[in-house]
């Protein structure tokens, strides 16, 4: 026998009665505005591509199917950021804005090289937040404690990149880490003010 929670869409907790809290409205709902992301190319690998942990990349991978054509990785972050901002005002009457370090792996590097990247990002009197997107193999306390600084002045969210729970997909898609590895990566982020973003693919055999 299995039982199933039933929602009330006229009684639940998230707006309009909806199932599930929808990212936009809720960033409208803590700003009080329209925010979206503008996504930033800081030039970032993986350390399953360049033979850290693997060669090759995730067997899904092509980072060029979601960077956004003006996104140009020669180009300073704070330019990015601001032709990004420009394109979303005009295309979607954006009021605030979320910069969000898409591409690869965004904490792939010592603190003292992201730091400035990060901070370079920030500066644009509408920027609100920051977004990282990461692996949780590649996150540390030394990284979470400077983004739990900056989250005392940003809304800052941590971005992993879990694919799966099941550890024979993850090999099979050479991804380069376990579920395990997740755990403690949430473990290592919970309760320090950031927010927590994991990505999934469904559908996965």
């Amino acid at each position: 026998m299995s039982t199933a929670l039933q929602f009330s869409p006229s009684s639940g907790p998230y707006a309009g009665g909806a199932r599930y809290n929808a990212y936009g409205p809720f960033l409208k709902r803590r700003f009080g505005c329209r925010v979206y992301k503008v996504i930033v190319d800081a030039g970032f690998t993986c350390p399953n591509r360049d033979g850290t942990v693997a060669i090759g990349g995730c067997t899904y991978c092509n980072n060029d199917s979601f960077r956004p054509g003006a996104v140009d990785r020669l180009k300073p972050i704070p330019e990015q950021v601001e032709s990004g901002i420009a394109y979303l005002r005009r295309r979607y009457r954006a009021e605030k804005f979320i910069v969000y370090f898409q591409p690869f792996t965004n904490t792939y590097a010592p603190l003292e090289t992201l730091v400035p990247l990060y901070e370079s990002s920030l500066h644009h009197p509408d920027v609100v937040g920051l977004a990282v997107g990461t692996r949780p193999d590649c996150i540390d306390e030394e990284k979470v404690a400077w983004f739990e600084r900056l989250a005392r002045r940003y809304f800052v969210t941590l971005e992993y990149g879990l694919e799966s729970i099941h550890d024979r997909t993850l090999v099979r898609i050479n991804r380069g880490h376990d579920f395990r590895c997740w755990l403690t990566a949430l473990d290592l982020t919970r309760g320090r003010g950031i927010a927590i973003c994991t990505h999934l693919i469904l559908g996965f055999p």
